[in-house]
């Protein structure tokens, strides 16, 4: 049987290459509009240069694989990663474009392990916020020795996502929510056991008790399963987003926004490993939602969710988002908003939800610890515009807890006031 035919690789004239294409070019006219061969000898070898290049490149398209991790932790971020040839051939004319994040502060050089056969980088940087970052694979080709031509190099070369929040978020596992209603076809016993009323039945795990196994139900199942009862489950949450625009400005609103979807990711990722149902929404013009359920394709809706969550362009009244919840989501859920708090459409959304029944749990990322020196004219007065800040963001938050609790977010390398707060789920709701 013969083999199928090789996947000729794309030539891909550089920039370099059409110069001295069009200057050979040039030159042959120039000396048919004089009549004099002297251009023409000029005009030859830059002519020739770039086909004889191309003619030099691999006619098949060369193929690696890329393997990269993260190996950082906290804020610190480093991508340690390795490129091989499939099969083994030399690198030596191979190109390796590395598009890294936007400049940050605390950024180390690249550091290159470069080999014949074999090609090793290191990229670290700090972060100075909890973010969800996604960075671009390196771009690969084969280039030759005069840069004029290059072909490129097929393979498995994936993305890599970078996500940072807060540690606290990964022992957020002992908190208790209020209870809301029942899920779909549960049916209440008066049979209970030793953690209380029967539930349901779920695969067993390595930390469950020989007596906790529903020993016919296994053996009907050919697998171990285990009794699961009421008072181990904890309630519903849904994580609600405001992604309305705000007077701060496009720039602070991404990062306030950048900061939000990274704590929703890793309060989402805590909450589902607890079996809690788990909802997700964000609030711009309209209400865009991720329906209550629990499991790993839950998590998985809300990770592509929380990726795609952009800063809207219209801002929306806050009774609209009131309502549209109402109809998606029951109204004795426990609603955790993130929200900056700024502007007063912000404002009016907390008791627009409390009047649809909702019992609030406010988020409220900080966007003084974002803002830098203010450009005034000495520090006396850039103390005195610091210290109206802070006496009006304390405002605001009065102002909330009239309706429901509140987090002010200053250190975003730490929610260990959410996790008390979660911890607490009997807070007064407010009038």
């Amino acid at each position: 049987m013969s083999e199928p035919p090789t996947e000729r690789a794309r030539l891909r004239w550089r920039a370099r290459g059409y110069l001295l294409l069009g200057a050979g070019t040039a030159l042959l006219f120039l000396a048919v509009a004089a009549r004099d061969p002297i251009p023409v000898f000029v005009a030859l070898p830059l002519l020739i240069a770039p086909v004889a290049a191309g003619l030099n490149a691999p006619s098949a398209a060369a193929s690696a694989s890329l393997s990269w991790s993260d190996r950082g932790s906290g804020p610190r971020v480093e991508l340690t990663g390795s490129l091989r040839a499939d099969p083994s051939a030399d690198m030596e004319d191979w190109a390796v474009e590395l598009v890294g994040p936007p400049p940050l502060p605390g950024a180390r050089p690249l550091t290159v392990d470069w080999r014949p056969d074999r090609f090793r980088f290191t990229l670290s940087w700090t972060a100075p916020e909890p973010t969800i970052l996604r960075v671009t694979a390196p771009t690969i080709s084969w280039r030759d020795p005069t840069g004029l031509v290059d072909r490129e190099v097929r393979g498995e070369h994936p993305d890599i996502l970078i996500e940072r929040y807060p540690p606290e978020l990964l022992r957020l596992g002992a908190i208790r929510l209020e209870r809301t209603v029942p899920l779909p076809g549960e049916t209440h016993s008066h049979q209970l056991g030793a953690s209380g009323e029967f539930f349901g039945i779920r695969e067993a795990g390595p930390t469950d008790p020989p007596r906790r196994i529903n020993w016919r139900a296994s053996a009907r199942a050919g697998r171990r399963l285990v009794n699961e009862f009421e008072l181990e489950r904890s309630a519903d949450l849904l994580i609600l987003l405001d992604v309305r625009p705000t007077p701060l400005g496009p720039v602070l609103d991404d990062r306030l926004l950048g900061i939000a979807r990274a704590a929703a990711l890793g309060i989402a990722n805590a909450c589902l490993r607890e079996k809690l149902r788990v909802g997700y929404a964000t609030f711009g013009e309209f209400v865009d939602s991720v329906p209550l359920s629990m499991g790993r394709i839950q998590q998985v809706r809300i990770h592509d969710a929380i990726l795609t969550t952009r800063r809207a362009a219209v801002e929306g009244p806050s009774e609209r988002c009131a309502v549209a919840l109402r109809r998606m989501y029951p109204s004795t859920i426990t609603t955790l908003l993130i929200s900056s708090l700024v502007g007063e459409s912000a404002r009016e959304l907390v008791p627009h939800l409390r009047r649809r029944g909702f019992p609030l749990v406010v988020l409220g990322p900080s966007p003084l610890s974002l803002v830098g020196g203010l450009a005034l004219r000495d520090a006396e007065e850039e103390a005195l515009a610091g210290r109206l800040g802070r006496l009006d963001r304390g405002l605001r938050l009065a102002e909330t807890w009239l309706h429901a609790p509140v987090v002010d977010w200053t250190d975003f390398w730490s929610l260990g006031g959410l996790a008390r707060m979660l911890r607490r789920p009997n807070v007064r709701r407010g009038p």
